[in-house]
């Protein structure tokens, strides 16, 4: 059963709040393989003109993709996740996310297509400060393969 397109522009409830610790950072450039101090010492991000250490690019995955997740639970999608790919992700970073934020999530499906015979979503995740500064939006497509 095809996507239904009426779901472009849906919004969901912004997420709990996700305060980022200095450890977390540190974990998750550990586990991707950058040494880079910025992510690990404070000194060295404040040489680098950080307030404090700053999360990798690819950190705000920890928090979009959570939120991401309501999409999926809403029963109105109604996407077969059994025959889902991960077709693409990408972040737009309107600053680094630091040790200290307060992050709120909110997600919206941004487009709904059917192409050769499979369902196309995609989503995206605009990351904020509980103040309501913005930090980084995320954008992810999954296809849906079709039965065929």
């Amino acid at each position: 059963m095809a996507l239904d397109p009426g779901l472009v522009g849906r919004s969901y409830p912004p997420s709990a709040v996700y305060e980022v610790g200095r450890a977390k950072i540190a974990e998750f450039a550990a586990a991707i393989g950058d040494p880079d101090p910025v992510y690990r010492d404070a000194e060295a991000a404040r040489a680098a003109g950080h307030p404090d250490v700053i999360a990798p690019p690819t950190f705000a995955i920890v928090v979009s993709l959570d939120a991401a997740t309501s999409v999926l639970d809403d029963p109105e999608v109604a996407i077969d996740y059994s025959r889902v790919v991960h077709g693409e992700q990408r972040f737009t970073h309107h600053r680094p996310i630091r040790a200290g934020d307060r992050l709120v999530a909110r997600t919206t499906i941004e487009t709904v297509r059917h192409v050769g015979g499979n369902d196309l979503l995609t989503t995206r995740v605009d990351l904020a400060t509980e103040d309501g500064e913005p930090v980084c939006t995320a954008t992810s497509m999954l296809v849906a393969r079709g039965e065929s």
